[in-house]
């Protein structure tokens, strides 16, 4: 009997698969993946190091053992190359599987700055459990760590860094840091925050080249600087995985297409993730995925549950500085009132009635993000 195929072993597959089971013990259950199937907290891995923590380290079961607890089969290592929506089945390994429902829970890719020089080739970035084992060797004797991206992942990986007693710098295009989540003067105290431990600040400037020089590496940027480092690291973004989705006729536009249902305009079809576009919102981020699994599960166990977002701030791992935001609503209109306190920034955003849309806080009015999160509008109802 046909049962329910998850393309990806990541937060998103493995958690579908742990709500399904719950309420669907019985139906069959197989889960594909190009790694090797072990359960991790990828969230862990922007501040492991300074934990001490290696990859094995961060697996928490292995894919026997998580095939076991989900009565579930695992294929590991195995690289879907084709779905056909019409016959209902998968390839994998040169093997075909059919099955009922299918979900995509593709994650994403890291986005690859264009880069010249002899040096391009030796950049890391950390998407997974495989690519923090090499970054973790890559940087074990290195003392200067250049970080490229002042995003999240680049403020979190930053901190971490420093606190494991590297020489970090961090490069990029914004005039603060986090410029898609927070106000100018919140990324500008936490940038303060960081710099006071230690990280050294590029910013708006982009790297252009990197040319090996001797042992160590020149980043050349795009105002006519250099910049040394042993190690580098990208954290510029992450894109979609939709090539598999676009060769089976799946619609996508910035993510896989779905509707409420998360399912795909292939019946049958769903997607799941940091790879699913729902109502034009693609949230690369805990909360969203948790809040998704459980709404499919219902409706892969046979009752259709519509997926909705609550507000979902988020926190950013940056101990030097605490940081939550909650951006307003996409398509609300609002303007932003900034407080710079001595300890922090609290900023709102409110509409043209007052009503609370977003918040960025960070420092000691972090401590204010409970009582500001009962008056915010739901993402998505």
């Amino acid at each position: 009997m046909q049962g329910i195929v998850i393309i990806g072993s990541g937060l998103a597959g493995y958690t579908l698969a742990k709500e399904l089971r719950k309420i669907a013990p019985d139906v069959a259950l197989h889960i594909i993946t190009r790694g090797d199937g072990a359960f991790y907290s990828k969230p862990m891995l922007s501040n492991a190091l300074a934990k001490g923590k290696t990859a094995s380290n961060l697996a928490t079961a292995s894919a026997e053992q998580m095939a076991a607890q989900l009565h579930a089969t695992v294929w590991t290592h195995a690289e879907v190359t084709a779905i056909d929506v019409h016959a209902h089945t998968v390839t994998a390994r040169g093997e075909t599987l059919g099955y009922a429902k299918l979900v995509m829970a593709l994650g994403a890719e890291p986005i690859r700055p264009p880069l010249e020089g002899d040096g391009a080739a030796s950049v890391c970035s950390v998407n997974d459990l495989a690519d923090y084992a090499r970054f973790r060797e890559r940087i074990d004797h290195a003392r200067r760590i250049a970080v490229i991206g002042a995003g999240l992942i680049g403020c979190e990986f930053a901190n971490d860094l420093v606190s494991a007693g590297k020489e970090v710098m961090v490069i990029g295009p914004s005039a603060a840091p986090l410029d898609r989540l927070l106000p100018l003067q919140a990324g500008q105290a936490l940038q303060a925050a960081l710099a006071a431990v230690g990280v050294v600040w590029r910013l708006g400037v982009t790297v252009q080249r990197i040319d090996r020089r001797g042992a160590a590496l020149a980043l050349g940027l795009s105002d006519g600087g250099v910049a040394e480092a042993d190690a580098v690291l990208s954290a510029v973004g992450l894109r979609p995985n939709l090539s598999l989705a676009q060769a089976a006729g799946i619609k996508t536009h910035r993510g896989i297409v779905v509707d409420r249902f998360l399912e795909t305009n292939a019946p049958g079809v769903f997607a799941l993730g940091d790879c699913a576009e729902v109502e034009g919102l693609v949230l690369p981020f805990v909360m969203p995925i948790m809040h998704a699994a459980r709404a499919l599960a219902q409706t892969l166990a046979g009752t259709h549950t519509a997926v909705a977002y609550p507000a979902m701030p988020v926190v950013v791992k940056t101990p030097a500085h605490a940081v939550v935001a909650a951006p307003p609503p996409q398509g609300s209109e609002g303007q932003w009132d900034v407080k710079v306190e001595e300890k922090g920034v609290r900023a709102l955003c409110r509409d043209a009635h007052g009503k609370l849309l977003g918040f960025a806080l960070t420092g000691t009015a972090a401590a204010d993000k409970q009582g500001l999160l009962k008056e915010l509008p739901p993402w998505l109802e």
